[in-house]
């Protein structure tokens, strides 16, 4: 049963918790028991607090039993990506130069959170400093993917995609810079939901680049994306990067029908390069939208060949600001790939950063234009499965490919943009899952996460989870 309980989504244990069938102590212990038999193997965890999450479940179920039951993510245990802060908690964004940071205060969302009534169990390992896509971290070591530990989970959110994953977290949170909440949901096989710019505080959450940073769900399913959503969703006067608009039920109006739904395809950009048993996946993904009702309509975006030069342009030179006076002062304190990263973000001119802006701008206009005639577009989230851990090239269609840029290609257009994208798993290749992402018209969450609901409904995954003993089982 312990394990069962740790298996279950937000939506599966909401009405068990209200209706007071289970209790957050049992859902907490069943967590806390995932992680003290995997965390050794997925190094997932960079902190487990479970003396506080077993005081913080005790509380919950106390309220719940009062009859002062919060809502949805009342007594639900999740553990969070390092880089949001908990008021007086360590958080160590990844690195060696905040191993000792205590913040005064909690970010926006973690109040949200803790409002209402979630448990939390500790901090999950990431890139360093939100810089790279692996989660090669050196300071806390690597996080593994639980469906092969000799592969990478993703990054940077890497840790909450292991975590999630492998049930030792009900849910998560990433961010997403420049695709760390949707690389590792595609690798790990669970739901990553890059909300619009502006949608979610990032007060409190540590910066890698101002402009294009954002934070969201990592959930099992589309379902509990649509729910933490709700809850973390808002204007919030703390972030001048947050814009008042209504945050809406992203919950209601989910069907398994798609009759009527125009939905885009832009095959120079996104179709490319991709391994074949990506390519084969996204047909076939193609095919179920079909019969699910939707209309597929191939779309043109031509700015998109100069996406991942601006991108790049715009993260370099923003996160090296950020870090600037550190790099200055203590250089060995970062990780080699992050300090180099630094370093090449000092090189670009003000006419570069102003270029990259333009054809921001520009391809910003193109997809405004698309989705005048289109409802979501749908793309691959990554172009292949999970590479090895320590790999920095490969080969896909007899092209010899950078890992750290293939990992990054697909997503950038949606934060170049600021619109939102969910990448939902959609088969595995070769044991090792594949997701798919819908990326949406600003602010309208609601339609790309109607499509992925619809799509996960058809079960692509098949009941596939995997298995820390190294066989994927159905269950």
């Amino acid at each position: 049963m312990t394990k069962q309980l740790a298996e279950k989504s937000i939506g599966e244990l909401a009405p068990l918790l209200e209706s007071k069938e289970v209790s957050p102590v049992e859902v907490t212990e069943a967590v806390l028991k995932q992680v003290e038999t995997y965390n050794e193997q997925t190094n997932a965890y960079i902190r487990v607090d479970a003396e506080d999450a077993q005081t913080s479940a005790k509380i919950a179920e106390s309220e719940i039993m009062k009859g002062n039951y919060k809502g949805k993510l009342h007594g639900i245990p999740m553990a969070l990506k390092d880089i949001f802060y908990v008021k007086d908690k360590v958080v160590t964004m990844g690195s060696k130069i905040h191993k000792d940071f205590k913040p005064s205060y909690s970010a926006t969302v973690v109040e949200k959170l803790a409002e209402a009534g979630v448990i939390f169990t500790g901090t999950l390992n990431m890139h360093e400093y939100a810089w790279g896509g692996t989660n090669n971290n050196p300071h806390f070591g690597p996080c593994r993917n639980p469906w092969d530990l000799e592969k990478i989970p993703g990054g940077s959110s890497g840790g909450s995609g292991a975590a999630v994953a492998a049930d030792m977290t009900i849910a998560s949170l990433g961010t997403d810079t420049g695709g760390s909440i949707r690389i590792p949901s595609a690798v790990c096989g669970i739901v990553g939901l890059k909300p619009t710019h502006g949608r979610v505080s990032k007060h409190g959450v540590f910066p890698l680049s101002w402009s294009l940073d954002h934070a969201g769900p990592m959930t099992k399913t589309v379902t509990d994306a649509a729910i933490l959503l709700e809850y973390i969703a808002g204007f919030d006067p703390k972030d001048p990067t947050t814009i008042d608009r209504p945050v809406t039920s992203y919950t209601t109006g989910l069907s398994e029908d798609l009759k009527g739904m125009v939905i885009g395809v832009e095959e120079d950009f996104y179709l490319t390069n991709l391994q074949p048993g990506v390519q084969e996946l996204f047909d076939k993904a193609i095919e179920t939208l079909k019969t699910l009702g939707a209309e597929i309509k191939p779309i043109k975006i031509p700015s998109l060949k100069n996406a991942h030069y601006a991108e790049m342009i715009t993260v370099l030179a923003e996160a090296s600001a950020i870090h600037h006076t550190n790099l200055k002062r203590r250089p060995e304190d970062f990780g080699k790939d992050v300090r180099l990263s630094l370093e090449l973000g000092e090189i670009p001119s003000a006419v570069e950063y102003v270029q990259a802006q333009q054809i921001r701008y520009k391809i910003k206009q193109e997809f405004q234009e698309i989705f005048k005639t289109v409802d979501t577009i749908l793309a691959p989230t990554l172009p292949f499965t999970a590479p090895t851990i320590g790999q920095e090239i490969t080969i896909i269609n007899n092209q010899e490919l950078k890992v750290s840029d293939e990992l990054i290609r697909l997503q950038s257009p949606a934060n170049l943009t600021g619109l939102p994208s969910i990448s939902v798993p959609c088969g595995l290749s070769e044991n090792m899952p594949v997701g798919i992402q819908f990326i949406g018209n600003a602010f309208d969450e609601q339609m790309i996460i109607k499509a992925a609901y619809a799509f996960e409904s058809t079960n692509p995954m098949e009941g596939r989870k995997p298995q820390l003993d190294g066989v994927v089982e159905r269950v």
